[in-house]
């Protein structure tokens, strides 16, 4: 139960909240406290001063009989002394701590205005002021006023039974306030982990339709995006396992095939020179397919080297032509370089021929005899740009987004005219994007292709790992 999130939660408000409503709760009701306390001593003080101003102006016995009387009728204690502390009048009858107020008071000070000299209110049975009677400038005597404490005990007492009730209430309503909180704020988080829960089990069409602009919202809209990524990676593994079975199948199957007919004593010489040929070309075949998988691996598990070094555009060009040449002249297609001398790109060689060559033989294979491929290098202040184009069949609309994904392949049937496994542009990318570059492909039906490739110039890094 401890273990529940929402719990947790609304446990930290609800400790957070308690301390905060008990200090605010204690501060006000000791300044409630304090000033209802206040209010009834600076009362009973002004009550004293009040009778000691009407003594002042007659200090005669029917003066302070009419005191007594007066205050023999209400909720106080009056005591009348002359100025040696001598008692002359009280309203009621003195308590003990009356007179252990009187026996305490120094007469022979005498007080410039009333004054508080019983404030404990808490401890005592009366509260007391003293108002000294000042006649024609004389000292005369005092007035005393008594009340009990009692009645600020039960004012107290009333106000403590009040701001209980009213700190219950606050403590209810806040552990509400914190259960919807915490239901609020863990709700979408229960749903999210739901939806990974499905995720972990294979079902990766996960839709979290949370309406929030806030984090919350940000984590919702970040799950169901990998849902869609996993779906997605799901169908392309699917595929890609489809198609790569596809592939080695085909080679193994002619590898087979022939070698059970090479094996026969029927066969003629002549007949099993042209089947192992045909092993032979299946197993180069083979053999090409498997070290280009092998690449993507090492691409896929960041262990693919990319050396850079300044070279020479021109003699990468040059290079690449010399080793593909005898496969376009073959198909009578004509190969042209158009690339200024001083561009020098900061490349691995070996890696940017392996692009180059993979592009090529893109180009030689879906381009017609008597057409012509041009390989162009230019440069501006930022970037460097290689395009290969041809004059071949072109790619469908629909095709381009996929070129550059592992084992697509316009064809498909797969037609053993064109031989190739899918895996050569994807290769081709993955090494330009280890280069910092982009690859990007233009195609029209029946017009041509263009691959462009742009490098960005003033790179130093004398050597980076893919994905590093």
């Amino acid at each position: 139960m401890l273990n529940k999130l929402a719990l947790k939660i609304g446990l930290l408000f609800f400790v957070f909240i308690i301390i905060i409503e008990s200090v605010l709760f204690l501060t006000l009701y000791v300044t409630f406290v304090n000033e209802r306390v206040d209010e009834v001593m600076t009362n009973l003080l002004a009550r004293g001063n009040t009778h000691s101003e009407v003594l002042a102006d007659s200090f005669e016995p029917a003066t302070l009989d009419h005191v007594a009387l007066m205050e023999s009728a209400s909720d106080f204690i009056v005591i009348i002394t002359d100025a040696a502390g001598n008692e002359l009048i009280h309203s009621d009858s003195i308590e003990p701590e009356m007179q252990e107020v009187l026996e305490h008071t120094d007469f022979g000070e005498v007080p410039q205005e009333g004054q508080i000299v019983e404030e404990r209110w808490n401890e005592k049975e009366f509260i007391a002021t003293d108002s000294p009677i000042t006649v024609a400038g004389e000292h005369q005597g005092h007035v005393f006023m008594f009340a009990e404490t009692n009645q600020i005990k039960q004012m107290v007492s009333h106000l403590r039974n009040q701001f209980l009730a009213v700190g219950l209430i606050a403590i209810g309503l806040t552990v509400v306030t914190i259960f919807l909180l915490s239901r609020l704020i863990t709700l979408p988080l229960i749903r999210m982990k739901k939806a990974t829960e499905q995720l972990s089990n294979g079902n990766n069409e996960v839709r979290l339709n949370i309406d929030r602009n806030d984090e919350l919202g940000e984590l919702a809209n970040a799950i169901t995006t990998l849902s869609n990524d996993l779906d997605r990676l799901k169908n392309a593994r699917n595929e890609f396992l489809a198609s790569i079975s596809h592939e080695l199948r085909t080679p193994l199957t002619y590898i087979k095939g022939y070698a059970d007919i090479a094996s026969r004593p029927a066969a003629s010489e002549e007949e099993k020179r042209e089947y192992i040929s045909i092993i032979r070309e299946e197993t180069a075949h083979l053999t090409e397919l498997i070290r280009q998988l092998f690449e993507l691996a090492q691409l896929d598990h960041n262990q693919f080297s990319i050396r850079k070094e300044e070279f020479s555009l021109e003699v990468l060009f040059q290079s690449v032509v010399a080793l593909v040449r005898p496969a376009f002249d073959e198909k009578q297609i004509s190969l042209t370089i158009r690339c200024e001398r001083e561009i020098v790109a900061f490349i691995d060689p070996e890696r940017f021929q392996q692009v180059l060559l993979n592009v090529l033989d893109n180009a030689r294979k879906h381009s017609p005899e008597g057409t012509q491929v041009t390989i162009r290098g230019t440069q501006d202040e930022k970037t460097i740009t290689i395009s290969i184009s041809d004059q071949g069949e072109g790619i469908p609309e629909k095709d381009l987004p996929f070129v550059f994904e592992r084992l697509y392949r316009v064809d498909k049937s797969r037609s053993r005219q064109y031989g190739g496994s899918g895996l050569g542009l994807a290769i081709a990318k993955e090494i330009v994007e280890a280069h910092g570059g982009r690859i990007t492909l233009h195609s029209e039906e029946g017009k041509g292709t263009t691959v462009r490739i742009e490098l960005k110039r003033g790179d130093s890094v004398a050597e980076s790992i893919v994905g590093g």
